[in-house]
């Protein structure tokens, strides 16, 4: 009986993974690039390098003030969506750096965007607005709120506490001009030779 067992269990293992191995090596799927492609248009407005002042209150209620810079581009035949964010104090320095995808889910018709971020990683949804993006991370009683307008080479966003019942908590704005175009993170491929 023993030995059925560790014989079906061998016999499920090898089936599961020839089925993710065939998942994973498999053609890929033009229809279903194709829609992923398609949703990333309305986000072309991000695409490019964007640099300008930004402010968060810190932990203490310190105001902390940075220069903000972002760097976006589409990755994977313009399928998904890559962003680098960092922050430099006066000295130079950089004091915040970030890193994020997003892209979008045909099954589930929904934006997603995968951040790491000061020691964090999550996975938020974002969704569009006539003219930017809003996208929030829940946290535990409140949630953190982060509204984007972005129109005539401007980029701002900010970034409140919202706790039911109460105003909303400013923390965080940014004010960004787009000060030109990025072949990053398309470019720099290795070639096959």
């Amino acid at each position: 009986m023993l030995r059925h067992r560790i014989a079906a269990l061998a016999f499920l293992t090898m089936i599961v993974g020839v089925s993710l191995t065939a998942f994973g090596q498999g053609r890929p799927d033009p229809a279903l690039i194709a829609a992923q492609r398609d949703a990333m248009v309305p986000l072309a407005f991000m695409d490019g390098v964007w640099r300008g002042p930004a402010w968060t209150i810190l932990a203490s209620g310190e105001k902390h003030t940075i220069t903000q810079t972002e760097r976006i581009g589409p990755f994977l035949d313009g399928s998904v969506k890559v962003i680098e964010g960092r922050g430099y104090d006066a000295d130079g320095k950089v004091s915040f750096n970030a890193f994020a995808t997003i892209s979008f889910n045909p099954a589930t018709r929904a934006y997603t965007m995968h951040s790491y971020a000061q020691g964090y990683v999550g996975d938020f949804t974002i969704k569009l607005t006539a003219d930017g993006f809003v996208w929030e991370i829940p946290a535990g009683s409140m949630t953190i709120r982060y509204t984007a307008v972005v129109k005539d080479g401007t980029w701002r966003e900010v970034g409140d506490r919202i706790t039911a019942g109460k105003e909303p908590v400013r923390f965080f704005e940014m004010n960004l001009k787009r000060i030109g175009d990025t072949d990053w993170p398309a470019a720099g491929a290795i070639s096959p030779k």
